[in-house]
């Protein structure tokens, strides 16, 4: 290797520091608004029709944008566009904090997804193209993996805690310090080297088409949950979604520079990468939902008991990913830490398919939680760190942002159906025992506690799914392994040890 590509950064530690909590920020935010909603509701008289707005416009800016913000990342530069995400989510998620009325506060929430669709993959590729040493990434990266995958349990805790102690706009402000820190951080410490930036012209059919087919898959499955799979409206969003992105795949075959090279994804383990963590998010997306809803009205939790009882899953997160996966990653194969990972995970769900209305929380729902988090943490560690698997550095950004569109349109086909399941599971039993039913409130509760039963069993098998999917694509080895074999990274030959994880190439 050339001496230029050995450059270590002596700041790169601070960094992560910074990149973390910028991480952190954008997961949480997907779940603190949801603890927030009924709150705003009320505060700000938003009818039940359109209080899915604030959660959806969010959830359209960002799907839809990510390709783009990765893109814009590698272009201009991941610094650069790491710290513009953040001063825009911080001036949007403090005009929803103001929000006068729904309008209002819809439409920061659509450009709070806006400027995270430039955070996440900025975020992402910076780590990607600042730890290259095997075992400093495996540190690194669990951090990361930690994180993205607890910070949805984090805004849990801290939407409850602020919706019962202050009230619902602190759900936005309390975006603005963390911004703030993370931005005059990444001034301060984070580092990026010129040379890995991609200076070929924007791909703007590619964005269009990438950006209008991901907006309408989204929208199609919060359609789905609201009108049913087979309404008219969505049906044509998804068959508008699938001409879309059909065309956006020929395009970008076609084009000189295309937003998506499709070297990107046609790699093997990266397919795998991106399959599996989708996967992985629609079964997080039906523990959350559920459990939530579970253990406030079921249970009869308040908000702070609800986001603290999710506290042990947070911790079993950290646990698996900074002691598991980060101390393994040098050792073992990554597919035999992801694909154990899931299992474990779907073990823990598998334990919550049993909760009914006098379940214990200590003897089922904590090991129940505490397996998921274990499982999640070592699987998620990985992941995080092969989503860049041998890609190119001008690369690094849209390759980024795949991971976050996986996870995004994981979690819109997460809500979206197994909410479905849950609502078609409890009307089915409360039709069946209509007639024994001793009273009318038993069996609404009873029929709820159904429902969310059988579509956490939707989950478990979703679960296994994407442990089975880790297992059989992801071939690639440990780091630092010796035996030599042939195998080809995004189509340039290069040669890689049967035991080696490539990492990105740095120039310097």
């Amino acid at each position: 290797m050339p001496e230029k590509a050995t450059y270590v950064d002596p700041r790169r530690w601070k960094a992560l520091i910074f990149i973390a909590l910028a991480q952190l920020m954008v997961v949480l935010d997907a779940t603190i608004v949801n603890i927030a909603l009924p709150s705003a509701q009320e505060d700000l008289g938003i009818t039940d029709a359109n209080r899915q707005w604030v959660i959806t416009a969010y959830a359209l800016a960002f799907g839809g944008l990510l390709l783009f913000g990765g893109r814009v990342a590698d272009l201009w530069g991941r610094k650069r566009t790491f710290i513009t995400g953040l001063i825009g989510f911080a001036v949007a998620s403090g005009l929803g904090g103001a929000a006068a009325d729904q309008a209002m506060l819809m439409g920061a929430r659509a450009l709070q997804g806006v400027f995270g669709a430039l955070l996440a993959p900025a975020a992402l590729s910076l780590l990607a193209v600042t730890f290259t040493e095997a075992k400093e990434r495996a540190k690194a990266f669990g951090i990361f993996g930690a994180i993205a995958g607890g910070g949805g349990a984090v805004g849990l805790i801290l939407g409850g805690v602020l919706t019962e102690y202050l009230n619902w706009r602190w759900t936005f402000f309390v975006n603005i310090p963390f911004a703030v820190i993370a931005a005059t951080g990444a001034l301060l410490v984070v580092r990026e080297p010129a040379e890995s930036r991609n200076t070929s012209r924007l791909d703007v059919p590619g964005v269009i088409l990438a950006t209008l087919g991901l907006v309408s898959l989204v929208y199609g499955f919060t359609r789905a949950e609201s009108d049913g799979w087979l309404a008219g409206p969505t049906l044509g969003l998804f068959a508008a979604a699938a001409v879309l992105l059909l065309t956006f795949v020929l395009v970008e075959s076609k084009v000189k520079a295309p937003l998506l090279p499709l070297r990107v994804v046609t790699d093997r383990n990266r397919a795998g990468i991106y399959a599996s963590l989708g996967l992985a998010v629609i079964g997080m997306f039906g523990l959350f939902l559920f459990l939530t809803y579970y253990l406030q009205i079921v249970k009869g939790y308040t908000p702070v008991t609800t986001g603290l009882a999710f506290l042990p899953m947070i911790v079993g997160m950290i646990t698996g990913s900074t002691q598991i996966g980060a101390r393994l990653m040098t050792r073992v194969r990554p597919r035999l830490l992801m694909a154990p990972g899931f299992t474990v995970a779907a073990l823990g769900m598998l334990v919550l398919t049993q909760i009914d209305l006098d379940t214990s929380y200590p003897t089922l729902i904590l090991p129940g939680f505490l397996l998921m988090g274990l499982g999640m943490g070592t699987a998620f560690m990985p992941a995080m760190s092969l989503a860049t698997h041998g890609v190119q550095p001008r690369d690094a950004g849209v390759a980024s942002a795949m991971v976050n569109t996986s996870q995004q349109v994981g979690g819109a086909i997460g809500t979206a159906l197994l909410n479905t399941i849950a609502a078609s599971a409890t009307t089915a039993y409360a039709t069946s025992h209509a007639a024994g039913a001793r009273s009318a409130d038993l069996l609404k509760l009873q029929s709820m506690v159904h429902g969310y039963s059988t579509a956490i069993w939707w989950a478990v098998g979703i679960l296994a799914l994407a442990g089975v999917i880790a297992f059989t694509f992801i071939n690639t080895g440990r780091p630092g392994g010796g035996s030599p074999v042939a195998s080809s990274q995004d189509g340039e030959g290069a040669a890689l040890g049967e035991d080696e994880v490539p990492v990105p190439v740095m120039a310097h």
